[in-house]
Order: C-alpha cells, then sequence, then structure tokens
C-alpha cells in the first residue's frame, strides 16, 4: 500500500501563489495538470489560507457507531482537518433517522451517512424533502447479512436453504431488519434474498433498526435476520445470537457503502469548507489505507465509548480482512472494507448513485422513474472532490461511471437505468 506523503514542514500564506498558478493554467490551458505538479503540501496551505480559507472553521460531522465511520474520526484524531485549516467535530448520533433530521435542519455540518438515504432525502422519499450533496464516498464493502441462531436450528445456513425454510411456512412468519428504507443495508437485504428467490416484502417482513440495537433486537427474537455495517455481524458471532450468511462484497463487489453527505445549501453557503473537510477525510482515508499498522491504531481509537463502544478485537479482524461465520468457517477476504484503494473508493461515480435511484424504483420507493442521470450530477459534487482531491494529491479516475457485475450475474453500468430497474423478476411492481 502506498505510504502517506510527507506533510509540508510549513504552512505558507499562497493564496496570491495559487492565483498565480491557476492564472498561468489558464493560460496555457492546462491549469488542472499544472496544479498536479504542484507538491500536496503547498497546495493545501494554499487552500487553506487568504480568499480560499475555510469559511467555517468548526465542523460538525454526525456518525452512527460502524466501523466505516472510521476516516471521520481518524480525520479528527490524527489531524489532518488541521492541515486544511479546520476543525472536525465528530459527533455520535443514535440512528440514520436522527442523522438524516439533524443535517435538514442544519444541526450537524456533514454526517457519514448511507449513500441511499442521501438519494432518498434529495427526492422526498423516506422523510423530508430537501436537496442534498454527496462529497465523497468514505468506503467500499465490510457490511454483512446476519441470521439469529435459531434459524440454524430451522435448517438455514444460506441463501437457498433459507429460500427452502421461507417457502414452507406462510407469508410473513418470518422478519429481517435493516438500517433505513431507502440506505444502503435494505438494498443488500433485498438484493440477496430477491437474488436467492425470496420476495423481501411479500414473503418475509422488512423492519428497521439502529445499527447499535441490531444484536440486541436478535437476541431477543425481534428478527430472524439483518443486514448491518461491522462491527455488528461480528458482535453477533462473538455473542454467540446470530452467524453470517453473506457479506456486502458478495453482493457487490467494492460496492459504494457510506458517503460524506451534507445539504446543498450548506455547499453553496460555505464552498471552501466543503472542500477543506473533503480533503481532511481523504487524507485520513488515504492514511487508514496505508498499513496494517494504521488499520490496527484506528480499530483501537474507534473501539472506544465516545465511538463505537465494543472491544477492539471485534472491530480488528474483519476491518483486516479475516473473516468467521460463526458456524466454524474462516477466510480471508481480499473486498474487506476499503477506505482509500489510490482514491479509487472515494470518487462519487454517478453510475454508484444511479444505481440506488434504480433499486428505490424496483421496491416501489419512487413511484416513477427519475431523471437518474441528472439527479445524481445534482447530488454528487464532482466539482468539489475534484478540487479536495488536488489539494490532497489524490488521483482520479478517466471516467465519472463505472461497470461491475453483482451475485445475480446482472451487470450495472448506469447505460440504461430506466431498463435496469425494470427488469429483474423480483420487484415490487
Amino acid at each position: 500500500m502506498a505510504e502517506h506523503p510527507k506533510q509540508a514542514d510549513s504552512v505558507i500564506d499562497t493564496s496570491a501563489t495559487r492565483r498565480g498558478f491557476l492564472k498561468q493554467g489558464a493560460a496555457l490551458g492546462v491549469g488542472a495538470s499544472l496544479m498536479s505538479m504542484v507538491p500536496p503540501g503547498v497546495r493545501s496551505a494554499a487552500w487553506a489560507a487568504g480568499s480560499d480559507a475555510p469559511e467555517k472553521k468548526e465542523v460538525k460531522i454526525g456518525f452512527i457507531p460502524l466501523t466505516d465511520c472510521s476516516s471521520v474520526v481518524m480525520a479528527a484524531v490524527e489531524k489532518f482537518d488541521e492541515k486544511y485549516g479546520i476543525k472536525i467535530i465528530p459527533s455520535k448520533e443514535a440512528s440514520w433517522a436522527a442523522v438524516r433530521d439533524k443535517l435538514v435542519n442544519g444541526e450537524l455540518d456533514a454526517a457519514h451517512v448511507l449513500y441511499g438515504l442521501i438519494y432518498g432525502v434529495h427526492l422526498g422519499v423516506g422523510g423530508p424533502k430537501k436537496d442534498m450533496a454527496n462529497l465523497m464516498t468514505i468506503n467500499n464493502n465490510g457490511q454483512g447479512i446476519s441470521l439469529s441462531m435459531q434459524m440454524k436450528d430451522k435448517g438455514a445456513i444460506d441463501g437457498p436453504s433459507l429460500k427452502k425454510v421461507v417457502a414452507a411456512s406462510p407469508a410473513g412468519t418470518y422478519t429481517f431488519a435493516q438500517t433505513f428504507p431507502t440506505g444502503t443495508h435494505a438494498m443488500w437485504l433485498y438484493y440477496w434474498l430477491a437474488a436467492n428467490g425470496i420476495d423481501p416484502f411479500r414473503e418475509v417482513k422488512s423492519i428497521v433498526v439502529p445499527p447499535p440495537q441490531m444484536v440486541a433486537n436478535s437476541r431477543v427474537g425481534n428478527m430472524h435476520g439483518f443486514c448491518v455495517g461491522e462491527p455488528w455481524n461480528q458482535r453477533a458471532i462473538v455473542d454467540k445470537v446470530g452467524f453470517s450468511v453473506a457479506t456486502s462484497q458478495d453482493v457487490w463487489v467494492d460496492h459504494p457503502e457510506k458517503v460524506l453527505g451534507t445539504t446543498a445549501e450548506w455547499v453553496s453557503k460555505y464552498p471552501n469548507t466543503a472542500r477543506a473537510m473533503t480533503a481532511a477525510v481523504l487524507e485520513a482515508s488515504r492514511w487508514i489505507d496505508a498499513s496494517l499498522a494504521n488499520r490496527r491504531k484506528t480499530a483501537e481509537t474507534v473501539a472506544a465509548k465516545s465511538y463505537i463502544n465494543t472491544d477492539m478485537d471485534v472491530i480488528l479482524g474483519r476491518m483486516l480482512g479475516r473473516y468467521e461465520d460463526g458456524l466454524g468457517k474462516t477466510w480471508d477476504d481480499k473486498n474487506y472494507m476499503k477506505f482509500f484503494n489510490d482514491g479509487a473508493v472515494n470518487f462519487p461515480y454517478l453510475s454508484d448513485g444511479m444505481w440506488f435511484l434504480t433499486q428505490h424504483r424496483r421496491w416501489g420507493l419512487l413511484k416513477s422513474d427519475p431523471d437518474y442521470l441528472g439527479v445524481a450530477k445534482a447530488i454528487n459534487r464532482i466539482d468539489i472532490y475534484k478540487q479536495a482531491a488536488t489539494a490532497a494529491g489524490v488521483s482520479l479516475p478517466k471516467s465519472e461511471m463505472r461497470s461491475h457485475k453483482l451475485i445475480d450475474g446482472v451487470v450495472w453500468d448506469g447505460k440504461d437505468p430506466k431498463k435496469y430497474a425494470g427488469s429483474f423478476k423480483i420487484s415490487a411492481a
């Protein structure tokens, strides 16, 4: 993994210098490429000072106690935020609904938040309607689908056997939990169930449970399975109340997961702060992925009561790609949670956002087809991301779209979202 570049030894107030670079670049028609030759430390110093200084010095970023909040936490703990002239205040929240409400009413500046939640709010699905902004993807992979131990006793230990158990019982006998109606975990759960021939709305019940409460609710029998982020799948194994039947990377390798989200209004009011905040979280993302030692330190940090509040070992194993299913199988998963991957994780691909819209349409959350590409372009602030990536010295992909084959063999590339959304045999239609 790439080593984290040395930070500048001193901060120089060079807003005029940056304007000079851009003026020269504009004259030559190579502004972006010229800036890319300037050392990252000089770029970030220039963008944290003068007319480009952050308008807001303290930034309150909400998070839910999950392993993938790590880059937001470490941006503050390792002081990557100071490099860009801001102070990040991580704010622990109780549920995704609370995160949504606090973003909308301005109690939070930004949040570690579910990709699909941002899109749902923008379209008025699953709560109040407000124009939203996705500044970057925080992580790929690392979520999971678990079943309660009672399902093992019924013979359900994987997708096909679960299908048999569900089919042998009246509709609605079994209940599955996810974390928010338009969120990622709902989409991974529904997609996985459907890929195994189970209709997530007609054959089973779906309920919403906040991530930190999944294990407790499973223990008392409130549901028979759930989809949630780590470390709560591993916690269920350790507490012997559940076992893993799938990881989210089984559903989609290198899928988008959490994002750094805020409102469009906030970005409009504080564009320099948005850039600085994004750059700081990008730096933290790179630092986490730079070495196993950094991942271990991250696990030790976020395990604390003020963040995730669980045993460090429950976080560390899966963060290092060391998996167990709770039924005796262990394996090393090369597609474990990624925070950076040379910037490939973090770019807000338009096709990623569009995918969530196709699934919202598939499951009846959207009653008609939206302007898939138009909505994605409005929400995914590629302009802010590119500025932040330039400041942090992070490479950019060649395309704003990407292509993947999911668990059912269907390829998603963003080229015909309406056709894709309507192509599934199991849907709400």
